[in-house]
């Protein structure tokens, strides 16, 4: 039996409009969905917190059963819900097992989570016990984006279910069923308590409402730099807390001693997979001017060699772009570079969705698919002579999340990454990687420093609350 029904996989109904949920790959529809409205969230908050009450008095052993039960259903159903990620984000199939493994490995620590250590005994001046001791927050309001949307989703919402919480989550309408229904479903399965869990994919009117409400304290909110400012500052007005992780622009920087042979297609993966619609794609190419020339034509020959289609149907390396708004920023930004000097070493080109992987040589500060988020497929190669040099390059702009560093000398490499203001550095890597048990979050207009994964999620969705007990009642001077 399958775990998504069309007919049956929005539980209640909603107030706003229906929404089509599209194949980008061939424009075919998937089904529909009725997207949220203002009102709906409210209903879908007072729900939720009803629900946490009694889910936060619950053993923690018992919400830690609920998320194994989770983990282990993500991969008892990982045929048919790879397929939904395949088909509805444009993902390939290898990325869409990526997505599951990295889904079942959250709830698995999460399930974790809820027995690790609440608190703190304190020492005190005054004759008492004193102690510190976390508790849930009560409902926490994730929304979350298109393009990784399982794990973009499930990396909020299985460590705040863990700790106590209630969720309200709003999933981008492009990938309502494989990052928002397809956890309902599955969480269902896994026993959690009607009501803990609420799913209502929507648009920006939907989010606003989320960050306003006041039985929603904490946002954990993936996406744009742009929007995640306007989330920022409306849960500043509300004085909520936002857990932001937004956009980027990494770096991969290439010493002289590196090994071609060897990076070549560490470099390719790093800016062209998933159609580059990744917030840590490698979109500033660093690279020793001895192996600059060599560098360009190499990875502009991998490119080209990529094979681009239908994951669905063909066995490809890059699926289509998420939609045409997205496809049209991503050429606009490569015609630009050309128009302004860059040379197109590879790619430039487009059928419907399905855009080249592309190189651009010759790029600097003011080359715009250099200077700007691209999400896409898109590989802008710049030349350094000197680490001084390097670490200004990959240390310039706006953006701080990820950063790859390729060396045969790995303390030079952890010496320059130091130079490097950024929330993640890989030596001898892209900077694309994600584990479970690793804390995740940039830096500047790549978030607020918040970090996903491990024990940041008790700092993410947990409040502390410190308690005193007194055998007697205390004695005061009036």
């Amino acid at each position: 039996m399958p775990l998504l029904d069309p007919t049956t996989w929005q539980s209640r109904p909603l107030s706003g409009d229906e929404h089509t949920v599209t194949e980008p790959a061939t424009g075919e529809s998937l089904g529909t969905v009725t997207l949220a409205a203002a009102e709906d969230i409210a209903t879908a908050a007072r729900t939720a917190r009803a629900a946490q009450s009694e889910w936060a008095k619950a053993p923690h052993f018992a919400r830690a059963a609920v998320l194994r039960r989770a983990g282990d259903l993500f991969a008892a159903h990982a045929d048919e819900l790879r397929d939904w990620i395949v088909r509805e984000s444009g993902s390939i199939p290898g990325k869409a097992d990526f997505e599951l493994h990295v889904a079942a490995q959250e709830c698995y620590e999460a399930a974790a989570l809820a027995s690790r250590p609440t608190g703190q005994v304190l020492p005190s001046e005054a004759p008492r016990l004193s102690y510190t001791r976390r508790v849930p927050v009560g409902v926490v309001g994730v929304i979350a984006p298109f393009n990784a949307p399982l794990i973009l989703s499930i990396r909020s919402v299985a460590p705040a279910l863990a700790l106590g919480n209630g969720v309200v989550l709003k999933p981008d309408p492009r990938t309502a069923v494989c990052g928002g229904l397809a956890l309902a479903a599955v969480f269902a399965e896994a026993g959690l308590p009607d009501g803990l869990l609420q799913v209502l994919p929507g648009g920006p009117e939907a989010g606003r409402a989320l960050v306003a409400d006041p039985l929603v304290p904490v946002i954990s909110f993936t996406g744009s730099t742009a929007a995640g400012r306007a989330v920022g500052e409306a849960a500043g007005r509300h004085l909520k807390r936002a857990h932001l992780e937004l956009g980027g622009n990494s770096a991969l920087v290439v010493l002289e001693d590196a090994d071609l042979d060897a990076v070549i297609s560490t470099a390719a993966w790093g800016s062209f997979f998933h159609q580059g619609q990744i917030c840590m794609t490698t979109g500033r190419h660093l690279v020793h001017a001895s192996l600059y020339e060599e560098y360009v034509e190499r990875l502009a020959a991998k490119a080209d060699s990529l094979a681009v289609g239908d994951p669905h149907r063909e066995q490809v390396h890059l699926g289509p772009i998420i939609d045409e708004a997205q496809l049209a920023k991503i050429r606009g930004l490569v015609e630009s570079s050309t128009a302004g000097g860059a040379k197109l070493a590879a790619g430039g080109t487009h059928d419907r969705l399905f855009y080249r992987p592309t190189v651009l040589a010759g790029v600097d500060d003011a080359t715009p698919a250099y200077a700007e988020e691209v999400f896409g497929p898109v590989a802008p190669v710049r030349s350094f002579n000197t680490l001084n040099e390097a670490a200004a390059l990959a240390s310039a702009g706006p953006y701080g999340l990820s950063l790859g560093i390729v060396t045969r000398d790995t303390a030079r490499g952890l010496d320059l990454a130091e130079r490097i203001p950024t929330g993640i550095a890989h030596i001898n890597d892209q900077t694309v990687n994600d584990e479970a048990v690793a804390p995740f979050g940039g830096t500047a207009a790549s978030g607020t420093g918040a970090r996903f994964g491990g024990e940041a999620n008790l700092e993410a969705f947990t409040d502390i609350r410190w308690t005193t007990v007194r055998g007697d009642v205390a004695a005061y001077p009036f």
